[in-house]
């Protein structure tokens, strides 16, 4: 019987599941809604998690009994604590073979990090950063709570203090941002006060969609766009550097992977980054991985099940997974020190 190994990335919009062979040829895959439990709470992370598996095995054409290890990145997932919890949902696949449970930062790091350890640092929506040793026992991370415990460097945190700049305008305690006529003709509204009063009433009328905006405004000049940015990018490298601290990795050489569409802004937010982590590990190297992250948890299955995962298997993967999900490049770039 031939063995195939499972990746799943459990997210807060999204749950995808890859099935490939051990050669890297991926052969099956399952996507479905949110895997956050803080997102749709435990029984949804187990139903959308069933239900990928379930269109994975079915388009892979196999049976749960031929996965030889799989690997799970499970967005919510922070704390010790939740251990129980979430084997105890994998638990319900009947998948008997070696696993891996990690938070869904870390399968970005077995995805695109050169030898496999390292770091990954998360801008999308929100952030996060997470990093694991040679080893694979020694982790470090941050605490994924966002701006509650003053992690900031996402989307989310780039629209809010922008909308704070806005106010500022208004108040006279800062200077004008073409960012204030910008949220003006995507709400809809009047003027500066009517779109201020407005959020007021609904503060989900600019949500973290709106980030792109801010860059534009940026590349237009505007410098308190640039300064946000600035602000995020620097804002992502404390949080890498707290898990350097963490795992003594600051006179080592590793990979730092930039994982979430934030960092399509390029390197407006991937400078200030860079700086502030090269102050601390000056042989960190940024690596920017464009495939779906899902391919990590396959690597991760891969390891898990005693398999030597070679470049070639890595190639194979990145390259087959095309046929499944649409990607922005098959290339992961890299921005040395």
């Amino acid at each position: 019987m031939n063995a195939y190994y499972l990746g799943a990335d459990l997210g807060a919009t999204k749950t995808h599941v890859l099935i490939a062979t051990a050669a890297g040829e991926a052969v099956g895959f399952g996507q479905s809604g949110p895997g956050n439990h803080e997102v749709v709470g435990v029984d949804g992370f187990a139903y959308n998690l069933q239900k990928a598996v379930k269109k994975a095995l079915d388009s892979a054409g196999i049976e749960i009994e031929q996965i030889a290890g799989a690997g799970f990145g499970i967005a919510g997932y922070d704390w010790p604590s939740e251990y129980e919890m979430v084997s105890s949902v994998v638990g319900t696949l009947s998948i008997h073979a070696p696993l891996e449970l990690v938070n869904d930062a870390v399968p970005g790091i077995a995805a695109a990090a050169h030898e496999g350890w390292g770091i990954a640092v998360v801008s999308g929506t929100g952030c996060n950063c997470w990093g694991w040793d040679r080893t694979h026992k020694r982790i470090g991370h941050v605490t994924g709570c966002g701006p509650d415990f003053g992690e900031a460097g996402g989307a989310s945190e780039m629209v809010y203090k922008s909308i704070q700049q806005v106010a500022y305008e208004y108040t006279r305690r800062g200077p004008a941002t073409l960012l204030t006529q910008m949220y003006i003709q995507l709400t809809g509204t009047k003027d500066i006060e009517d779109l201020l009063s407005s959020l007021t009433i609904n503060r989900e009328l600019i949500d973290a969609s709106a980030a792109p905006l801010i860059f534009k405004a940026a590349d237009q000049g505007d410098a308190v766009a640039s300064g946000i940015i600035t602000w995020a990018g620097s804002e992502l490298g404390e949080l890498v550097n707290c898990v350097v601290r963490q795992l003594d990795f600051q006179s080592l050489a590793f990979d730092v992977v930039m994982l979430g569409s934030a960092f399509n802004g390029g390197d407006r937010l991937i400078q200030p980054m860079s700086a502030k982590i090269h102050s601390l590990a000056p042989l960190a190297n940024l690596v920017r991985f464009n495939n779906p992250p899902v391919i990590g948890g396959v690597v991760m299955g891969m390891e898990k099940g005693g398999l030597q995962v070679t470049p070639a298997i890595r190639t194979r993967l990145n390259e087959s997974i095309s046929r499944f999900v649409p990607q922005d490049s098959a290339e992961a770039s890299s921005l040395a020190p």
